[in-house]
This record gives structure tokens, C-alpha cells and sequence, in this order.
């Protein structure tokens, strides 16, 4: 728990989001090395995600804290200040923050921190090199702006609950928030650009995204494919739209993704299996033809495989140099040695108590790496020393 040498480090951010598109942000800056302070609402006992739980961290007596597993996925490398903006003194204490910020970010409903004062346009001249990100919903203009927005709201909006799921099934949202979380990757890049410019030239900007807007930029494939074509794309379960064999299989103790991506790995698919005759016959010597005859391909890769092991798939397909793994549950995930090489769950120290065991941060660098400085902030526990310091951000 060292100060960072990260490649953002001596950057500040003050983080007004809260639930998950824009602590996934500051949590990334964080890990590159920002000194992030999180404000947290009095009135309600901070973060909501504090209370998503079980399960929660526990204290030393083995009773619940306010550290929802939740709440930890998105907040180390933090600190809690608790301020209650609504007041003007909390407002006094936010303009002095950003003051001293490189980075402010919030995700209030549209123009929902103009009434208090710290809105971009009511900062901006007081911190001309303030870069100043809002998250929202829908976005800051538009017929649907005030709309509240929630990942679920986004995912239903913007296309993917309609994509995913089997065919013959309803819609269903992607098992995690990934709304949230794409968008709080593209809003880590638009500051980072931001930031950059701001160096530059020493001017900030405003930097603006929306749930809905985020969710829409990554239907990527298959929202071109409609765009190209004018035909809605189908739900297909885990079948790709454009490639087959591309999909998960029932194997005789569980199951496997397999991805042909091209015709010669297809005749080494089907030689693999026992299936020769299958990369001879003209409706699936080539992608276009497999996916014109997908229905018809199926059934003899179904059974060829169900009557194989996970284990004996993996193996016979990989000798072949086709794409290829098994489908794991979240203990494999995690004890897998392949997470362990990569250090994908971390444990960081608590005294007197177990450690908070997190996942890792995907980022390698050989020079400035990520590091895990703070542990994920209990309410407030960071307001006397930061509002009290000459410099606020210094860890």
C-alpha cells in the first residue's frame, strides 16, 4: 500500500457517481494511480451499492459492514468523504475540491447538480483546467434526458436484451451490469483524452456519455449487420450470427464453446471428431455455405461431441489447432491456474480480520504497473483528514 508510481500518478479526481458506471471509471484511474475521493451522501449513508447485499464484508466480530461485495467490485483505491451537497457549506467544500482536481465525475439525473452550483458551466471558470465528466441515463439532450437510467433500462433500450438469450426465449439482460460497465470504460478514455488535451493546452473540457449511448456503440457486429442489410438480427442463444460452427456445446459431463473461424480450421474441426465427410460436402465446405445450412450441420457436431468428455473435446480440438475451452463455473474461474499467472484475484490486507479478496486489474504495463494502494472505503471514514489537509488528495 505504497504511494503509487502508476501512470496517473499526482492525477486527482473528485468522484460524485455512485452504483457502477462511474465508480468503475474512478476505480480504473485509481488503479493507474489517481488519488480518487469518493463523496458520499450523509443523508443516506453513502453509496448505494453499500447496502446490495449479502454478502457483505465482516468485521471482526463476524458481523455485516457496509461493504457489499458489490459496492467492493468498483470502490479500492478510494477514499470516503462524506459531504452533504444539498447544503451550502457541502457546496463550499465541493468548489474547494475541484479547486484542487484534475478530474471531476458524476452521474446525477441530466443538469442535476446545476441547482447546487457545480455543474460544469458554473465551474468552469473557476477551474479552467478542470475536466469535467458527466454520466447519465440518456444523455444530457433528448426527448428521454430525464428520464431515470438503470444498466437494466440501458440493456432494454439499446438493443442487447433483445439479442440475447435463445431463440424461442424472451429477451434477456447480460448475466453482469455491463451497460454500466462499458460505459464507465468509455468515460475512462474520454477523460484520459481530455486529460491530454488539458496538458496541451491548459484548457479542460466537458466530457458527456449516457448509458443508453454506450450500450448502443457496443452492439458493434450486429448492430452494422441491421444497418447494413436493413433484417433484425435473432437471438441465437451462444451462436454467432456470422460464423459456423461459433457457439457452446453439451459435451457427456458438461460443456464447451468451440469457434471456427475460417474453412481450414473447419476440415481440422471435422477430421478432429470423426467427421470428414462433413468439410466434403458442398453446403458446408465454406462459412457462407454452414451458415445457409446451419440447421442441417448441427446435429452431427451435437452428438459427436455429447458422446466425448469436456476433458476429451478440449484435448482432441486443441491438438488441432482449433479455438476451443471449456465453459467453467465462477470456483474454476478463480482457482484456475491460468487466473493465478495473471493475478486476477488479489487480497488485500485487513487487520484482525480476514482479507478483502477482489479481482484484479486486467492492465499490464512493463514499466508504471497498477496498484492496490486502498482498501475499499467504509463510509465517510476519510472526511476529518481529507477536508482538514492543506492538499486533500495526498494519500
Amino acid at each position: 500500500m505504497a504511494a503509487s508510481e502508476g501512470p496517473l500518478s499526482g492525477v486527482k479526481v473528485l468522484d460524485l457517481s455512485r452504483i457502477l458506471a462511474g465508480p468503475t471509471c474512478t476505480q480504473l484511474l485509481g488503479d493507474l494511480g489517481a488519488s480518487v475521493l469518493k463523496i458520499e451522501n450523509p443523508a443516506t449513508g453513502g453509496d448505494d451499492t453499500r447496502a446490495w447485499g449479502p454478502p457483505f464484508a465482516k468485521d471482526e466480530s463476524g458481523a455485516d459492514r457496509d461493504l457489499s461485495a458489490y459496492f467492493m467490485s468498483s470502490n479500492r483505491n478510494k477514499r470516503s468523504v462524506a459531504v452533504d451537497i444539498t447544503t451550502a457549506q457541502g457546496q463550499a467544500v465541493i468548489r474547494r475540491l475541484a479547486g484542487h482536481a484534475d478530474i471531476l465525475i458524476e452521474n446525477f439525473k441530466a443538469g442535476g447538480l446545476a441547482k447546487y452550483g457545480l455543474d460544469y458551466d458554473s465551474l468552469k471558470d473557476e477551474c479552467p483546467g478542470l475536466v469535467y465528466c458527466s454520466i447519465s441515463g440518456y444523455g444530457q439532450t433528448g426527448p428521454n434526458r430525464d428520464k431515470p437510467g438503470y444498466d437494466l433500462m440501458a440493456q432494454g433500450f439499446g438493443g442487447i436484451m433483445s439479442l440475447t438469450g435463445e431463440p424461442d426465449g424472451r429477451p434477456l439482460k447480460v448475466g453482469v451490469g455491463i451497460a454500466d460497465v462499458m460505459c464507465g470504460m468509455y468515460a475512462t478514455v474520454g477523460i484520459l483524452a481530455a486529460l491530454r488535451h488539458r496538458d496541451q493546452t491548459g484548457q479542460g473540457q466537458y466530457v458527456e456519455l449516457a448509458l443508453v449511448d454506450a450500450q448502443i456503440a457496443w452492439m458493434i457486429n450486429e448492430g452494422v449487420n441491421y444497418l447494413t442489410s436493413g433484417q433484425l438480427p435473432q437471438r441465437r442463444g451462444n451462436a454467432h450470427p456470422n460464423i459456423v460452427p461459433y457457439d457452446s456445446f453439451a459435451t457427456a459431463d458438461g460443456h464447451v464453446v468451440i469457434a471456427v473461424g475460417n474453412d481450414t480450421q473447419f476440415r481440422r474441426f471435422c477430421a478432429a471428431l470423426g467427421l470428414e465427410g462433413l468439410a466434403d460436402d458442398p453446403r458446408f465446405a465454406t462459412n457462407p455455405a454452414r451458415l445457409a445450412n446451419r440447421e442441417a450441420l448441427l446435429p452431427d457436431i451435437q452428438a459427436a461431441l455429447a458422446a466425448r468428455s469436456t476433458e476429451e473435446v478440449v484435448a482432441a480440438l486443441e491438438a488441432a489447432k482449433v479455438p476451443v475451452g471449456p465453459v467453467q463455473t465462477i470456483d474454476q474461474v478463480f482457482a484456475s491456474d491460468q487466473v493465478a499467472a495473471r493475478d486476477m484475484q488479489i487480497d488485500m490486507p485487513r487487520e484482525g480480520t480476514e482479507p478483502l479478496r477482489l479481482i484484479g486489474n486486467p492492465l499490464k504495463f512493463s514499466q508504471t504497473p497498477v496498484s492496490y494502494r486502498l482498501r475499499p472505503p467504509h463510509f465517510g471514514a476519510d472526511t476529518e483528514t481529507v477536508l482538514s489537509a492543506d492538499d486533500p488528495f495526498a494519500e
